[in-house]
């Protein structure tokens, strides 16, 4: 099957949600809430920007998995939501006000 390795195989279709009639859904937490989306990754922006409240100021930390450290994530960075350890977690870190 030339097509199948042409495509990257199986496991991209299985990925994309082809052959099962509908797209995968990713689930990703923001404090606790529970998000869902069919894109595979998504900007720090993107996934701020589905969470109420969120101030323009404020950052995203991903819950480190096991010994991982959290990470304090930019705007910019694009995380993939595909991960072998269950749905990733996400804290708002609000802005600080230094020196006031």
């Amino acid at each position: 099957m030339a097509n199948e390795h042409e495509n990257g195989g199986e496991k991209q279709g299985e990925a994309n949600g082809q052959g099962h009639g509908k797209p995968k859904t990713y689930i990703f937490f923001v404090n606790k809430e529970r998000f869902e989306t069919d894109q595979s990754s998504l900007s720090v922006a993107q996934i701020k920007a589905r969470v109420a409240g969120v101030e323009p100021g404020d950052k995203l930390s991903l819950e480190g998995h096991g010994d991982e450290p959290d990470r304090l994530l930019g705007d910019e960075e694009v995380i993939s939501l595909e991960k072998d350890h269950g749905p990733l977690r996400f804290t708002v870190v609000p802005s600080a006000s230094f020196g006031a």
